[in-house]
């Protein structure tokens, strides 16, 4: 969709007690489960096509000795993250917290509850609790097969679904999810995962009725009436998530409405622990992805996958460290930001230097320099708007000029800008830091 700008009237909103959801910008995802352990991707058990009795080999194996709730609650504060929200139960079926309807579980083979121990931990930091949950279980008896599952593949495929029966699917699905939003105190944000309303294949995808979404989404609302609720049981709920991709401006649904939205992102493309995938992410290109995000009024919700063990991979731990190192500096330009007023930023566009990118947070407007301009950045049809202007990382004022109109460039002084074009002067070194940032200022447009 082509890029827009959204006018404070007319911005997406969530009720008053899900602000905090847009004012944040910025989440940590984890994934994190028995696939970790085959570090192959997480979606390992459908691509290899294995049996349940195949795949729960993981379970004697997996002992997340070095899950470390407190250490990642931690690092994702330091890295400017205002939220995390960790995977309950991906689509293999296995359960990281005490489920009372299901021995597939980390508490049956280890001991322990994990969606405890980070709510815990997350909650000490002063952050928003969210909880993944796949609507999928390629483990449960009941759960029919269909194109996506590991054992579509098989030679009696269609027989397989033979006494399967997914009414019996659906009150284990409702009665695991009511244990998750009744055992562990506020849940800001719900995440389910997903649905698949196509056919394919001689095989029924599963839609929306498959979950009883309606009735899924009215156990939230009644149990956790404040938290956010993403879209993937296909019905509307509260955001829309595009995944691994980002939007090419404000999103909006078919009616031309904008929406909340939060792009999901990985560091390697998988979300799972991968051992032999090394496709990372370079810190400068995740910084980019989130001031592009904001800018565009979304939220980032990037992920980490913890290994076999339960440890941070190194990789990761040194990308959310140069996050949290950027963020340090500039985190102003990125909470409680969005994109910019559109009057200001239609004026701005037309004498702004290639890799410009815009946010605003109340009276302060953000220039993110993704290629640090020559010298000067001209600011046309501001008028008189700006008051000062800064580095923010350092907080160093920059010299600004008013150039008179009829000046041609001559010698060291630019010129032929539109009247009232503000010129600031950009020192020749690029600050040292992942991208630039210019502060302005701005006094209220006039009546």
């Amino acid at each position: 969709m082509p890029p827009t700008h959204p006018s404070a009237a007319h911005a997406p909103s969530l009720r008053p007690e899900q602000s905090w959801f847009t004012e944040a910008r910025f989440g940590l995802f984890i994934h994190f489960g028995l696939y970790s352990a085959a570090a192959r991707h997480e979606w390992v058990m459908t691509r290899e096509r294995t049996t349940v009795e195949r795949y729960e080999r993981y379970v004697d194996v997996f002992d997340p000795d070095l899950f470390d709730a407190r250490a990642i609650a931690r690092a994702a504060k330091d890295a400017g993250m205002r939220y995390v929200v960790l995977t309950t139960k991906h689509h293999d079926g296995f359960a990281l917290w005490d489920s009372a309807v299901s021995d597939y579980s980390i508490a049956t083979s280890r001991g322990r509850d994990l969606v405890a121990e980070l709510a815990e931990a997350v909650r000490a930091e002063g952050l928003r609790l969210g909880l993944y949950h796949s609507l999928i279980d390629w483990h449960h008896p009941d759960f029919t097969v269909d194109h996506v599952h590991p054992r579509r593949d098989d030679p009696d495929a269609h027989a397989l679904n033979d006494g399967r029966d997914m009414a019996r699917y659906r009150e284990y699905l409702h009665a695991q999810v009511r244990e998750l939003l009744t055992g562990y105190g506020a849940i800001d944000y719900v995440f389910f995962d997903f649905t698949y309303a196509y056919d394919a294949d001689d095989w029924r995808g599963k839609y929306p009725e498959d979950w009883d979404a309606e009735r899924l989404l009215a156990l939230v609302r009644e149990l956790q009436p404040q938290a956010v609720v993403n879209d993937r049981l296909g019905i509307p709920g509260d955001l829309v998530t595009p995944e691994q991709y980002q939007p090419d401006g404000p999103m909006r649904d078919a009616d031309g409405n904008l929406v909340v939205w939060e792009a999901c992102q990985t560091l390697n493309g998988s979300w799972g622990y991968d051992r032999d995938n090394t496709a990372f992410k370079d810190p400068d290109l995740l910084v980019r992805m989130l001031v592009d995000t904001v800018s565009k009024g979304g939220n980032l919700l990037l992920n980490i996958g913890p290994d076999g063990r339960g440890s941070v991979p190194p990789r990761d731990r040194d990308s959310l460290a140069a996050l949290g190192e950027w963020m340090r500096l500039h985190a102003r330009s990125v909470h409680g930001a969005g994109p910019a007023e559109p009057a200001l930023a239609d004026a701005l566009a037309p004498g702004l230097p290639p890799g410009v990118v815009l946010t605003q947070r109340g009276d302060r407007l953000y220039l993110h320099l993704f290629a640090w301009p020559f010298g000067h950045v001209h600011l046309r049809g501001v008028g008189d708007r700006v008051r000062y202007a800064q580095l923010l990382h350092d907080g160093s004022e920059l010299h600004s000029t008013r150039i008179d109109p009829d000046q041609q460039a001559w010698n060291t002084t630019p010129g032929g800008q539109p009247p009232g074009t503000l010129t600031l002067h950009l020192p020749a070194g690029r600050p040292d830091v992942a991208v630039p940032v210019v502060e302005l200022f701005l006094d209220a447009p006039p009546e």
